[in-house]
């Protein structure tokens, strides 16, 4: 039996939630509204993973930066070259090229990101006629990243967006239960004028905790 390990997040704030790093056998899930970290904690992700192993981020939303990336690195152009970035530009793109990186996985990669899930799936929702067979991609989608950290042992970090609840108000993740019982570590992102807070909603082994945090130009910390 493979011995379940941690993974070095790249963020202080991850790693005391997650006491040492994501699992490398889940689907790790952050959700939250827009600018309130999700993309700066995948950038750290992924520039820790990359001084080591390779790098699959498949990026929905535009929101890589290369210039942020070079501004957490101190400018070190080596690891990220480590990195390897997608760019679909629809939820059929997407979905073809979550297929085509689980068949270029190997021992040299040691993270694969998604950032975001959600966009693209909610434009297809928007313009499909009938939403079963969309949300059926979406779940093949899901199937395979679990199958990918399962087999090999490499995390999977995902970024979804969320909604409220016109019935009751609450604050819940793009696509519901399919994402809620795929990922087996649920952190929430919270934003206000004042300060940022991650919150662990659900972990195999870890109770809820919660963390403060800011983002500065070296990315998150917690706050003092």
């Amino acid at each position: 039996m493979v011995e379940t390990g941690k993974i070095a997040t790249g963020s202080d704030v991850l790693d005391a939630l997650l006491e040492g790093g994501f699992d490398d056998d889940v689907i790790t899930t952050l959700y939250g509204p827009s600018s309130s970290g999700k993309t700066c904690f995948c950038l750290q992700a992924a520039l820790a993973v990359a001084k080591g192993r390779k790098v699959f981020y498949i990026d929905t939303e535009g929101g890589f930066s290369p210039i942020r990336a070079l501004q957490l690195s101190n400018n070190d152009k080596k690891t990220w070259e480590k990195v390897i970035l997608f760019s679909p530009t629809s939820f059929e793109e997407q979905h073809t090229l979550v297929t085509q990186v689980s068949e270029m996985i190997n021992d040299k990669v040691g993270l694969v990101i998604l950032d975001s899930i959600a966009m693209l799936y909610r434009l297809e929702m928007h313009k499909a006629d009938d939403i079963h067979p969309v949300n059926r991609k979406l779940a093949l989608q899901l199937g395979t990243l679990n199958e990918i950290t399962r087999k090999h042992h490499i995390p999977v970090l995902i970024t979804n967006q969320v909604y409220a609840h016109f019935d009751d108000n609450n604050i819940r993740m793009v696509g519901g239960d399919l994402l809620k019982y795929s990922s087996k570590c649920l952190i929430e992102l919270h934003k206000n004028d004042t300060r940022r807070k991650a919150i662990l909603h659900k972990h195999r082994s870890l109770p809820l905790k919660e963390a403060s945090f800011e983002i500065k130009r070296e990315g998150t910390i917690i706050s003092k």
